[in-house]
């Protein structure tokens, strides 16, 4: 695989579902996760799937001669790694402390998260 793109919206919410079982999953269950609520026909997640192939994200497998079973490739902390680092570059140029202000600044920290971030560093200091 090519170096590790961000997905579209649509195919990040189907590899969420795949990371979520710990089992290869159909077409069918991925419908029954999301596709129903979001109205979209089975051929949609065939295709949406066929991208992922594309990107290297999963592998299919046909099983008892019709039914594609969907495998990943790419761990979900692989993927997270590799967002949240594009995103810390792109936004904040590569500063920790620009995230956290910003977070702190737009009110999205308690009390509760500074405590669990010091003692992430604490830690990570021993």
């Amino acid at each position: 695989m090519s170096a590790m793109k961000k997905l579209p919206d649509a195919e990040f919410d189907i590899m969420k579902v795949i990371w979520a079982h710990d089992e290869p999953l159909t077409t069918s269950v991925i419908m029954q996760e999301i596709g129903n609520q979001r109205k979209w026909k089975p051929q949609t997640v065939n295709t949406l799937s066929l991208r992922l192939v594309e990107r290297g994200f999963i592998r299919t497998e046909k099983k008892n001669g019709k039914e594609l079973y969907y495998y990943p490739l790419i761990t979900k902390e692989a993927y997270l790694k590799f967002e949240t680092g594009d995103f810390i570059e792109r936004f904040h140029s590569n500063s920790f402390l620009s995230l956290v202000a910003t977070l702190y600044e737009g009110n999205k920290l308690q009390d509760s998260d500074f405590d669990q971030l010091e003692q992430w560093l604490k830690e990570k200091r021993d």
